[in-house]
């Protein structure tokens, strides 16, 4: 992937001006640019017992004035994220004149276990770098005969608050006695990738998965975080990971020049669909009619929703989003675990329409109850 192909697909897909809104990509019929047609129900990918979400961390920064000006700073939401100066890259020079060949060269020998001296290099040389926090999450999975897989979903941004994260729920430990089986990196956003040293630090062995989308940049760094372990691409569309349980990668131009995103879809026996998502940039209505085109699964029942839909990240409510609230209630959705980029008008719009949003309980910097927030869990069934 390079960035001319991103802008290619920028323009092809719903072109600068509305990616740039953000959640109109959602709400824009050309969301659908990047996938066929398919026929309902022709992909069969098992079963599985129970899925378990443990929110690590739903807080990709804590202040959004702080986030826009950097945005606005550096020239908007289509210029490329390595250059914003953010940490851990950042280079010295200021807003929008970063580099991840200079950022990373002031930090690589400490990676990944000297991740303190590391983050303060980064805070010297970047800016706002405290306001960085990060999305990751824990899923596990329980067959049809009591086994539990667990897959680390996403690992954050401030090498500090994933740490700390991270050691809060266990995970750090989890991690060095080889309890997670797989890592998936569901895109290369930094709120989403740069932490991920955090996980090397404890097991630099674990089988990764990204998408095939990666930028060099995005290759070097999973390289210099010091991962040694398997590593697989994931291409466009369906890759089933274990009875029950697949991802799915959807190729669609994103913010801050990323391209491609992976989602998980789990059919859980007797109960139906359970989609775990990342930011859900290919769109939420997307991301469920390609669940209802590409998979058979049980009863037909899309069951439950967990993790950021990126409708209205910044809370600049359009009025046009509520379309997205009101069209999702054909999916008769029985559990909705939201928090991340689904924006907290997003989330009380969930639960004035009705909704059964799974409350949170706003601990470690989460905003609202309304979120499946910081160190929450879910489970479906319930």
């Amino acid at each position: 992937m390079d960035r001319r192909e991103f802008m290619k697909g920028a323009a092809l897909g719903v072109g600068a001006g509305v990616l740039g809104s953000m959640g109109l990509y959602s709400y824009s019929p050309l969301r659908r640019a990047f996938l066929p047609e398919v026929q309902r129900g022709t992909a069969d990918i098992g079963v599985c017992k129970s899925v378990k979400v443990t929110n690590i961390s739903e807080t990709s920064w804590f202040d959004n004035g702080i986030f826009m000006n950097d945005v606005t700073g550096a020239g908007g939401l289509l210029v490329d994220q390595y250059t914003f100066n953010w940490a851990p890259f950042g280079n010295g020079k200021g807003i929008g004149k970063g580099s991840f060949e200079e950022g990373l060269k002031r930090i690589r020998h400490l990676l990944p276990h000297k991740l303190d001296e590391a983050w303060a290099i980064a805070k010297e040389n970047s800016v706002h770098a405290d306001n960085a926090g990060g999305y990751s999450c824990l899923v596990e999975i329980e067959d049809l005969e009591g086994k539990i897989t667990r897959y680390l979903f996403d690992t954050g941004w401030n090498y500090e608050w994933m740490d700390t994260c991270f050691q809060r729920e266990g995970i750090h430990t989890m991690l060095a006695d080889g309890k997670i089986d797989a890592f998936i990196q569901t895109h290369e956003h930094m709120d989403h990738y740069w932490g991920f040293p955090a996980v090397t630090k404890y097991n630099p062995n674990i089988h990764v998965y990204t998408p095939n989308t990666f930028y060099p940049a995005g290759k070097e760094y999973l390289k210099a975080c010091g991962h040694v372990g398997k590593w697989t691409e994931v291409p466009k569309g369906l890759h089933k990971l274990q009875p029950g349980v697949a991802l799915y990668q959807f190729d669609c131009p994103i913010i801050f020049k990323v391209f491609g995103e992976m989602s998980l879809y789990c059919n859980v026996k007797d109960v139906g669909l359970v989609s775990i998502t990342g930011c859900c940039h290919q769109g939420i209505i997307l991301f469920a009619d390609t669940a209802y085109k590409e998979l058979a699964y049980e009863k037909d029942q899309f069951y439950g929703l967990y993790g950021g839909l990126h409708i209205s990240p910044f809370d600049d409510w359009d009025p046009k989003y509520d379309d997205l609230v009101i069209g999702l209630k054909k999916w008769n959705l029985q559990q909705v675990g939201c928090n991340h980029c689904t924006g907290l008008i997003t989330a009380q719009k969930f639960v004035d329409a009705g909704y059964p949003v799974v409350k949170g309980t706003a601990r470690f910097r989460s905003k609202t109850t309304n979120y499946l927030g910081n160190g929450d869990v879910i489970k479906f069934p319930a």
